[in-house]
């Protein structure tokens, strides 16, 4: 392959890198891609012998080498905070995050059915994620809402939520979670957090011990 070609490729390859990373609204995954990018530019300027493009891309890989040191070093204090299903932020936050929610989340209800256990999970007091669920039998918990917020899919809010804070449940009698997932992305966010796949198709069950 030409010198030159071989050039083009890597210097496109980076501003693709670059561009996508400016799309993404995880700052982690966002810092990550654009790092990359900008490592990939620095060589563009190296090859082609151009020190200011090779210098300043350098130091970008600097700034998102710090601050993905600081995101790492900093934890995230997660709470939960169980609500009455009349409380106007649980419904303003249903309305605001709906159409995002019914990409995965199948069971979605708009207005939860009477009865429902309701839960934000907060960040720092923020609130990151909700889970609203039915008890469907006895000890037994069916999910119709299981959401993170964009900036928080990492599955640390699952992680807390049914591994850390799984007492939280048992105090409550609920001895099985049991969630329905027609979406891959939905299946394996199950999967990671300790979900198993049930007899019945698309169902997932999380034992709590």
């Amino acid at each position: 392959m030409d010198t030159n070609i071989m050039y083009e490729i890597i210097g496109y390859t980076a501003s693709v890198l670059v561009a996508v990373s400016l799309m993404m609204s995880k700052v982690l995954t966002l810092r990550l891609v654009n790092m990359i990018g900008a490592a990939t530019f620095s060589l563009y300027g190296f090859l082609i012998s151009s020190i200011p493009v090779a210098a300043m891309n350098a130091f970008i890989v600097l700034i998102n080498l710090y601050y993905l040191q600081q995101m790492f070093r900093s934890k995230t204090f997660f709470t939960l905070l169980e609500i009455s299903l009349e409380d106007k932020y649980l419904h303003h936050f249903l309305a605001f995050y709906e159409k995002d929610m019914r990409k995965t989340q199948t069971a979605f209800k708009k207005i939860p059915e009477k009865g429902s256990l309701s839960v934000f999970v907060l960040s720092n007091m923020v609130p990151a994620g909700l889970l609203v669920g039915r008890i469907t039998a006895p000890g037994v918990l069916t999910i119709d809402i299981d959401y993170a917020i964009p900036q928080y899919r990492d599955f640390k809010i699952g992680k807390f939520l049914f591994t850390e804070k799984k007492n939280f449940f048992l105090e409550k009698d609920i001895k099985e979670i049991h969630a329905y997932a027609e979406i891959a992305e939905h299946k394996q966010y199950l999967m990671h957090i300790g979900f198993k796949a049930d007899d019945r198709a698309g169902w997932y069950v999380k034992t709590l011990r």
